[in-house]
């Protein structure tokens, strides 16, 4: 089993920034892919950024210029710095990985941003 347990989100105010972390623990053979979805209520859940094994980024057009992801490997953690946010930002935001070629989800962290 691996479990992900995702932290940082929070209320803040338009403008503001948030750093989300998640840690993946448990059978943890190699993980591939690292990223962040977000699903505001009544809308589907969207990629907001990925990171591959080697370190590639994938962004959606949406957090481009605003958000960085990052991992540290060797905490099997990633990371989503999120600045200049928007009121359309607000989402519950899900942490993503593939281990071993099988997709884990976090439970999600709130992300409310207020204008």
């Amino acid at each position: 089993q691996v479990q992900l347990v995702e932290s940082g989100g929070d209320l803040v105010q338009a403008g503001g920034s948030l750093r989300l972390s998640c840690a993946a623990s448990g059978s943890i053979f190699r993980i591939n892919a690292m990223g962040w979805y977000r699903q505001a209520p009544g809308k589907q859940r969207d990629m907001v950024a990925t990171i591959t094994s080697i370190g590639r980024t994938n962004y959606a057009d949406s957090a481009k210029g605003r958000f960085t992801i990052s991992r540290d490997s060797g905490k099997n953690t990633v990371y989503l710095q999120m600045n200049s946010l928007k009121p359309e930002d607000t989402a519950v935001y899900y942490c993503t990985i593939t281990n071993w070629g099988t997709d884990y989800w976090g439970q999600g962290t709130q992300v409310t941003v207020s204008s």
